[in-house]
């Protein structure tokens, strides 16, 4: 198995370059696969200098419908037209940071080899996908300012356009998500009600970026907590994207390597 992280927020190889944005590119013995695409064609550029193919990819997972997952697609499937996109129906609707539209491209929409899902979906032994999280842990503080459009109406979004992908591959499972906007604590008890054990490696973001401010006394507890939590299964995290440096250094104080940093370009296995 080959995982390389494509897109980033941050430099991993001086040949790639960097855009808020997430994209992980995957080998199994059946599939060449991608976990989002990031928001440009960038995907496109990073892969050609770091040589990988994206013309053999026959998988496409979209985490959520948000433009810095999602951008990427369709400049992707002009060189991979026959990849199956996987996406939650409920992403197809408009997604909203404030004011600002943070939504998919529509045109992905008119894909002839889209699939919207609307449950959990295994495409085989390798493969599984699962959304319908809930659960009692705190979501992330940056949930609040996001919102969805139904029916001509913005609501407060409640993610139900997020899914998870589950890698299962020599005897290890492999649990992705794109920013875990329904909070990773909530993922993994999802997860655990599923697998009855915890994963061996996480790929996600935390969405625990702060832009504009340094985190109040909460804030900091409250990402301190997770990483405690976090900390207790012996599973190795991999993050970054909406994580943030600030965040990712909290939570490495306690997690230690247990926590490794995504960068563009870098190699996870």
């Amino acid at each position: 198995m080959r995982i390389i992280t494509l897109v980033e927020n941050t430099y991993g190889d001086s040949r790639c370059g960097t855009e808020h944005g997430l994209c992980v590119y995957i080998q199994t013995r059946r599939h060449t696969l991608l976990m989002d695409t990031g928001q440009t064609d960038l995907l496109l550029r990073n892969a050609a200098a770091l040589q990988v193919d994206l013309s053999a990819v026959d998988t496409v997972i979209l985490s959520h419908g948000h433009y810095d997952h999602t951008g990427g697609v369709m400049p992707l499937v002009s060189v991979c037209p026959n990849a199956d996109v996987y996406m939650r129906r409920a992403a197809s609707e408009p997604h909203f940071n404030g004011e600002r539209y943070i939504g998919v491209d529509t045109r992905i929409l008119s894909l002839p080899r889209l699939h919207l899902l609307d449950d959990d979906l295994r495409l085989d032994d390798e493969l599984f996908l699962f959304g319908g999280v809930t659960g009692t842990h705190a979501l992330p503080a940056g949930n609040r300012t996001l919102t969805a459009e139904r029916g001509g109406v913005r609501v407060p979004d409640d993610f139900s356009h997020e899914q998870n992908l589950v890698l299962t591959q020599d005897g290890k499972r492999w649990l992705l998500s794109g920013c875990a906007h329904s909070g990773i604590l909530n993922i993994l008890d999802r997860y655990l009600a599923l697998f009855g054990s915890a994963p061996d490696y996480v790929v996600s973001g935390f969405h625990m970026m702060k832009r504009d401010s340094a985190y109040s006394a909460d804030e900091e507890a409250e990402i301190l907590k997770t990483a405690a939590e976090l900390s207790r299964l012996p599973t190795v995290f991999f993050t970054g994207h909406c994580t943030g440096t600030a965040a990712f250094d909290l939570m490495r104080k306690v997690m230690g390597t247990q926590l490794v940093a995504l960068h563009s370009g870098s190699v996870i296995v």
